[in-house]
């Protein structure tokens, strides 16, 4: 692409690529996408993104395509690479001038700068970094602050990569530049103050930007640049300069209004700096250690004294406290049990920790934590009145709770009580004692402070475990707590019910729960408290979700039942009056806990939930989250509702169909419950409807995923298979068998066992047409046999395959006995010869007593028969027998004979205890094939003697004993024991 005739060109191109008008735009687009891998493409970007008189627009487009093209073509090895000639040109064309006008166009030209510097710096590129320390010298304000922009992103880039060669050589770049970059950082930091000190407040502003540049700068080569930067005594130099400069740059907020434009990028640099040290922490512990005490020093001084007071603001205190947590928590600075197992390092950190955190720090933290931190705001106060629903989302994880200070703080109390639990019990146990009794209900103060301690005996739960009579506490004091109406006691009555949530699992006993549900039920019925009983959900799901986790091994349901109808009614009101995405789906959490704990119990009151789940579900369309809880409250539901829960196709189906069609947007965030609600009413369906059957019409697209989800679509095709075999396969059967063998071309060895599983179903579902349908499969497994498939599991489950056609459809054995002797070029015999021999040497990969059983019946059903091969191979037959007749007979105490322990002779309607989960639909399915079953039907030591009994009258006496005595005479002395009687 010659320059001078392609660049008016290629500025008329862009020019119509940053049109409003498609018609423009998309052909635009195509042409700048066809000459992407033309050369000289890119010097003409060049050329027009320093042009500082066109337009900006252009300009901006310009150099996005330039930077899209390094990723794409600079390697030498890709595709339409650039060559080395036009990328010499374009590295000197990019340095030859830092003075973009344009921000956002300077940032994304140091931007790309730097990818190039990624892969060529330094050994393509020496002289980048040389000719960036000579600009960020000059004089021109604007060319220093693009040369000071372009140099971070390239520090930042270098100090990203991890390979080893590309770490040494940042090791040499930081060791040659790191005096320059401070001296550079003390420059225009030493300019700011000086700036501040005079009221310059515009000049500040721009040495504040150099400043924060130069910073960033210093914090990639700090933290990245040194594998042992305590060695280095201007890497410790700096960090120790660190905090002296924090102190002057928060005294300087004192003087800067809260509205100025300069007050913004003073607390970002702020915060840059304690980044440096959290970064050097994270990176360096143990170089760490000569700055535990200072930053220890500082940080408490600052968030728990009155030393921080008007200068401190919230993301420095997360700050503060994050460096504290990080010291604290810090495996490097904690001894082994042992002490002489620990390094001489730690144990010098933990030294430092220890004298830091004496008694009266950790009390004034402590008590600092509890009654000034954790104390409910005005703002707070304010927002729980005037939106209860945003204020209980915010307590319980929104996105804004996440990075705000509460979190931090009660994180940091965590940790730090867990360190020092044996010195702060006391002093958070003196707080708890200092409040029993009656609250002034004037005295707000006392009653948030009350709220903050019950927060902090929350928290601390399971370290207070052995230290806290909790269920004393409970019945004289907290129950009482729950019960106080007044307004002002609204706090209160919100953090006994979170305590108590909190403790459930720690310490509290099964006998008190009917008095929790009750006084639940009553604070829900309760709707004068405030102005509405969305005011209570967080209550409902502080206790609830502890009250009834899955996992909750004190659950009494005859405890809970009296409550249930009350309950869950009053639950449902409030999913119904409830209006934010996030509360409806924790209400829905709580709901499902219900229905999953009480399972049938939970039928005579649901249908007022049945009928709102298909509105809520309308009205979520664009909330995927709710809908995922919808689906999770729908499998509960299910479960519950068992057989009744056909009356919820109507909702129930469309809904599995949209979770689980691939094409559909939403099924990125629903197939994994779809599937599961899928399963669950395919389990719990009395019959088979049409439009039950239509729904498999997504399995296909489900299946060349290949998902983590493909066992659970094993799992849904197996209970097609149980619902109804026949109607089911004689629709599907052949894209399944289809899918199978494409899936198993590139499958892992648990998948193979899975689609194997699913044939080995079908046959003993349908022995007569299953071979048929899936003979395409059968070869394969055949041929597996026989080659002896090394993997245990998936050879059990061939001859689990085998076993089902040889004994149940012997004429389609025959069959495809013939097929495979004609596809190896073997003779018949031989080809049985070498299945039996191989099945008699794997039988141990068998470990389920129902195949091995299976291999019995199979391979006796070969008898009786004149044939040379199976006679030959007649002593591993009954090797086999008898190895299944040990599997299966147990003997009688009483009269001393033996009997098939798997033989069922009719179906009985299991007796559930309290405890235990009903039978589904499929379970009951499961259970009368079994009565269909030849292994469950089927006497093993009958089947023996009828088919020697058989071979014996076949070949006569002599003829039978003498291939009785190729059966080693052990083996006979037990088949003749198991045998008695016969």
């Amino acid at each position: 692409m010659d320059l001078n005739s392609a660049s008016t060109i290629v500025l008329q191109v862009l020019t119509q690529a940053t049109s409003q008008d498609t018609a423009v735009l998309k052909p635009a687009e195509e042409q700048l996408k066809q000459w992407e891998t033309q050369p000289g493409f890119y010097s003409v970007l060049l050329n027009i993104f320093t042009n500082h008189t066109l337009d900006v627009n252009v300009r901006w487009l310009a150099v996005l395509y330039f930077k899209n093209g390094i990723d794409r073509y600079w390697r030498r090895v890709a595709p339409h690479a650039l060559s080395e000639e036009e990328k010499t040109r374009l590295r000197a064309g990019l340095i030859t001038n830092f003075n973009e006008p344009v921000n956002q166009i300077a940032t994304q030209i140091s931007v790309l700068i730097a990818k190039v510097a990624r892969v060529d710096c330094p050994r393509q590129w020496p002289e980048l970094i040389p000719t960036l320390l000579e600009s960020v010298k000059v004089q021109d304000d604007l060319r220093q602050h693009r040369a000071l922009l372009t140099f971070y992103h390239v520090t930042k880039t270098l100090a990203s990569k991890r390979l080893a060669a590309d770490r040494k050589l940042f090791y040499d770049l930081a060791s040659g530049i790191y005096s320059f970059a401070c001296s550079l950082w003390s420059h225009h930091t030493d300019t700011f103050l000086q700036q501040i000190c005079t009221g310059n407040e515009a000049a500040a502003t721009n040495s504040l930007e150099r400043t924060l540049l130069s910073l960033k700068v210093l914090r990639k080569l700090t933290v990245h640049g040194f594998v042992e930067p305590h060695w280095n005594v201007e890497v410790m130099g700096f960090l120790h300069a660190v905090f002296e400069r924090l102190k002057q740059f928060l005294e300087c907020s004192r003087t800067i209004r809260a509205e100025n434009v300069c007050r913004d990028r003073l607390e970002k640099t702020i915060i840059l700096f304690t980044k440096v040290l959290l970064d050097f922490l994270d990176q360096h512990p143990f170089s760490f250690t000569p700055l535990i005490q200072k930053s220890l020093e500082f940080a408490v001084s600052y968030v728990f004294t009155e030393a921080g007071e008007g200068i401190v603001f919230e993301r420095f205190i997360v700050q503060c406290m994050n460096l504290i947590k990080m010291i604290v928590k810090n495996y490097a600075y904690k001894p082994s049990k042992n002490i002489e197992d620990s390094s001489p390092e730690t144990l010098e950190a933990h030294k430092i920790k220890t004298a830091f955190f004496t008694y009266p720090t950790l009390m004034e933290i402590c008590r600092r934590l509890v009654t000034h931190y954790f104390l409910l705001t005005q703002e707070e106060l304010t927002m729980w009145e005037e939106d209860p629903e945003g204020f209980t989302v915010e307590e319980t994880g929104g996105d804004s709770w996440k990075y705000s200070l509460r979190p931090c703080t009660e994180v940091l109390f965590i940790d730090i009580f867990h360190e020092y639990n044996q010195i702060l019990t006391p002093v958070l146990l003196e707080m708890v004692h200092s409040l029993q009794g009656p609250t002034n209900m004037e005295d707000s103060s006392a009653i948030l402070i009350k709220d903050a301690v019950y927060n902090a005996i929350g928290l601390a739960a399971y370290e207070l475990f052995d230290s806290v009579d909790f269920d004393q506490w409970f019945k004289n004091q907290l129950l009482a707590e729950l019960q106080v109406s007044h307004d002002r006691y609204k706090p209160i009555r919100r953090r006994v019910i979170w305590l108590i949530g909190q403790w459930i699992s720690v310490k509290f006993k099964s006998d008190l729960r009917p008095m929790l549900y009750e006084a639940i039920r009553n604070l829900l019925q309760d709707q004068d408290l405030v102005v509405s009983i969305n005011n209570l959900v967080q209550s409902v799901l502080f206790f609830l979700n502890g009250c009834l986790p899955v996992d909750d091994f004190e659950f009494r349901t005859d405890q809970f039942l009296p409550y249930l109808e009350s309950m869950f009614t009053l639950l449902f009101q409030l999913l119904q009056e409830v209006t934010q995405c996030d509360t409806k789906m924790h209400v829905l959490h709580v709901l499902s806990c219900v229905i999953e704990r009480v399972n049938m119990q939970i039928r005579p009151y649901v249908e007022c939930l049945v009928q709102y789940l298909p509105l809520l579900w309308k009205q979520s369309e664009e909330h995927n989250m709710l809908r995922c809880a919808i689906l999770t409250t729908l499998i509960h539901l299910v479960q519950g509702l068992g057989a009744d829960s056909k009356n919820l196709y109507p909702f129930l189906l469309p809904v599995i169909q949209l979770s689980t069609d691939v094409s559909q947007p939403p099924h990125v965030y629903l197939l994994e419950d779809g599937l599961e609600l899928w399963l669950v009413t395919l389990e719990n369906s009395p019959c088979l409807t049409p439009e039950l059957l239509r729904i498999f019409q997504n399995m296909s697209a489900l299946l060349e995923l290949s998902s983590e989800n493909l066992k659970n679509c094993f799992k849904i095709i197996n209970a097609y298979i149980f619902l109804s075999s026949s109607g089911f396969l004689q629709m599907y059967a052949s894209d399944l068998c289809r899918s199978f063998c494409e899936l198993l071309k590139d499958i892992t060895t648990e998948g193979q066992v899975q689609v194997l599983k699913v044939v080995e179903n079908v046959l003993k579902v349908n022995p007569v047409l299953g071979p048929q349908m899936f003979q395409p499969l059968l070869p394969s497994i055949f041929r597996g046999i026989i080659d002896g498939e090394r993997y245990p599991v998936v050879m059990s489950t061939y001859l689990g395959i085998m076993g089902r056609v040889l004994l149940q459809n012997a004429s389609f054995f025959s069959l495809l006995l013939s097929q495979m002797a004609c596809e190896l070029g073997q003779e018949l015999d031989q080809i049985l010869g070498n299945m039996i021999e191989m099945w008699v040497d794997r039988m141990d990969n068998i470990t389920q007593p129902e195949r091995r059983k299976l291999s019995a019946l199979a391979l006796l059903s070969l008898l009786p028969s004149l044939n040379s091969v199976i006679q030959d191979k007649f002593c591993g037959i009954i090797n086999i027998s008898v190895e299944g007749l040990h599997d299966v007979m147990t003997e009688d105490p009483e009269t001393g004979t033996y009997k098939d322990c798997m033989l069922m002779s009719h179906f009985e309607e299991p007796k559930v205890t309290e405890d235990e989960e009903p039978p589904t639909e499929q379970d009951k399915r499961k259970k009368m094939l079994a009565l269909k079953d030849p292994v469950h039907t089927v006497s093993l030591q009958q089947f023996i003697y009828e088919k020697l009994k058989a071979q014996q009258e076949l070949l006569g006496e002599q003829g039978f004993q003498a291939l009785m005595e190729t059966v080693d005479t052990e083996i006979v002395a037990q088949l003749q024991e198991f045998l008695q009687g016969f």
